[in-house]
């Protein structure tokens, strides 16, 4: 019987059809943990094939290589159990599972297929999975160990709780993809807390990390005790391998004096009926390294949202094979987040700044996007727009005849820059990163083929009142100016006619933001957003142009989710529609 179970979590960094990387790195941990003398090692969810592959897994090469890849890390195990998820076809082959295996010298020696699977957000995974109908229990070392793939232990009254009520699972492992958006690592360790408390038992969450189109994984992986506290943690936001010591006997001890305890075990009635099953312990007795301190950072709000901005860049970027990417800075302050993202995401050196001065802009935009490239000690290039502008109204001249200039001229100066940007990417292989935010992108208040040119936006899920106070912490993080405090203080502005300013066509951005997250984020309709006290006309306006706008949304560059609701994946409206709430 073993008194501790030594259990190390690899938070890794995988990438979706990778499967040559996303085994190395498997391959890799598990040497880390063997050497560590682990009894176990977690892998996160989808370890083989990453997650999420969407239709590559209607390819059934796809599936049948994530199995070859399955049996060579399987293959290389030793005493060491790796807990590692992959593609199951399942005994009859017309059904794939989301599974996880445990590998141990050499062989499978036992697989769970997911039984919760969610399909709501950006997640969307019975359209590809079978879901499981069997909890997974399985005796090793004396000890009961459940296995659950990430929603299993978000639902409650359900998997985990039949291992660890019903069964008696004393530990229960749980390996996931849980992507990240703010407050999201609060409340996912709140799951773990409540479920380790509800069953008395340890928990352990192993947890994705990196960035895969629009999501971030944090990683933020844990354990927690029976009694609901964290013993151990993960780093945020970067690759991690963390080992730590389960005290089994305190555990059975703490359930022994708990009078709850029994009094759960008897009143519980489970949904599922858990196949328990034993695995042999047949390994050499090892001698237990011993395991190092170690101080996990704790981030601020603003620090994790500026986090999880830069990792998503990052990986964005390097996993699609780019090495530099061009920004149009205007002088502003969305240009400005944009290009300090990029610096921390992909370092000074791969980062260039195009400045695209036209007739209307103010010395003032031309100073403060220089002043704004020495503090990030980028390379900048200078391309006016006025000779190609000039032309583009010549070439039209016949057409548009005497009609006075509008908006359409203000827009011919976005979408000259935004060719002057492809060009640049184009002729570099650089990517274009965008610089439209949240609020603008909600409203329409961006320019298709133009401002919204471009591979990536980073910040297209960052409110505009969000990206000064992130502004503002980047600056107070590294103790120096680096956005320069005139971009931060001056008065928004396009710069696309003479004395324009935002608040000539937008409310106060405090007021648009909040209303935006009433009707964007929280679904709440026209009425119940007016009945909370914001103005009726404003409201109706914000609304309709959020509604009209869908068909520029749809045409934008994928950004980083960073809210609880984001658009693209996560939020998906009718273009064409005519029901307005």
């Amino acid at each position: 019987m073993a008194d501790t179970i030594r259990v190390a979590l690899a938070q890794t960094n995988t990438i979706v059809g990778d499967f040559d990387s996303n085994r190395d790195k498997t391959l890799q941990a598990m040497k880390k943990a063997e050497a560590a003398a682990a009894d176990f090692v977690l892998f996160p969810e989808l370890t083989v094939t990453s997650y999420f592959p969407e239709d590559l897994l209607l390819k059934k090469t796809f599936i049948e290589d994530n199995q070859r890849y399955l049996r060579e890390i399987a293959g290389q195990s030793g005493e060491t159990i790796a807990v590692v998820g992959f593609v199951d076809p399942g005994p009859a082959g017309d059904k794939i599972y989301s599974a996880a295996a445990l590998l141990q010298r050499g062989k499978v020696v036992a697989k769970y297929h997911k039984i919760c699977l969610p399909n709501y957000s950006v997640f969307d995974e019975k359209r590809y999975f079978a879901a499981g109908n069997r909890p997974l229990v399985f005796e090793y070392k004396d000890v009961k160990f459940g296995l659950n793939i990430c929603e299993d232990i978000w639902v409650p009254d359900g998997v985990a709780e039949s291992q660890g009520l019903g069964a008696g699972a004393e530990i229960i492992f749980c390996i996931s993809a849980s992507p990240y958006h703010m407050e999201k690592r609060r409340v996912r360790l709140d799951v773990g807390i409540n479920c380790a408390k509800r069953t008395r038992s340890a928990v352990v969450y192993l947890n994705l990390v990196g960035g895969q189109d629009e999501l971030v994984f944090d990683g933020t992986s844990y354990v927690v005790n029976e009694q609901g506290e964290v013993t151990a943690q993960c780093s945020a936001f970067e690759e991690d391998f963390l080992v730590t010591d389960i005290s089994v006997a305190a555990l059975r001890a703490f359930r022994a004096q708990d009078p709850g305890y029994e009094q759960e075990l008897a009143g519980f009635k489970s949904l599922y009926l858990p196949e328990v099953i034993t695995i042999p312990d047949a390994s050499p007795t090892r001698e237990k390294p011993e395991l190092q301190a170690r101080v996990v950072k704790k981030l601020q709000p603003y620090d994790e949202i500026y986090a999880a901005l830069v990792l998503g860049t990052k990986d964005y970027v390097g996993k699609n094979n780019f090495r530099k990417v061009v920004i149009g800075l205007s002088g502003g302050i969305d240009s400005a987040l944009t290009a300090a993202i990029a610096v921390d995401a992909l370092g000074a050196q791969n980062v260039i700044g195009v400045l695209m001065p036209s007739a209307i802009t103010s010395a003032e935009s031309m100073e403060d996007a220089h002043l704004l490239a020495r503090n990030l000690g980028i390379e900048t290039k200078t391309v006016a727009i006025n000779a190609v502008f000039d032309a583009y109204r010549e070439s039209l001249r016949t057409v548009f005849g005497d009609l006075p200039p509008d908006t359409t001229e203000e827009n011919l100066q976005a979408r000259t820059r935004g060719n002057i940007l492809m060009a640049l990417s184009n002729k570099f292989g650089w990517m274009v990163l965008t610089t439209g935010n949240k609020s603008e992108l909600s409203v329409g208040y961006a320019t298709l083929y133009g401002d919204m040119a471009g591979g990536f936006a980073v910040i297209k899920d960052v409110p505009k009142t969000l990206v000064y106070k992130l502004c503002e912490q980047k600056n107070a993080t590294v103790g120096r100016e680096v956005i320069p405090q005139t971009v931060i203080s001056k008065e928004p502005t396009a710069e696309l006619r003479p004395n324009q300013k935002d608040r000539d066509s937008l409310p106060p951005y405090e007021l648009l933001d909040a209303i935006l997250e009433q009707f964007v984020e929280k679904d709440q309709t026209v009425k119940e957003i007016i009945a909370r006290g914001f103005p009726r006309e404003v409201v109706k306006e914000v609304a309709r142009l959020v509604d009209v706008n869908e068909y520029k949304r749809r045409q934008a560059a994928p950004g980083i989710k960073i809210t609880d609701k984001a658009f693209g994946k996560d939020r998906r409206m009718p273009i064409t529609n005519k029901y307005h709430t």
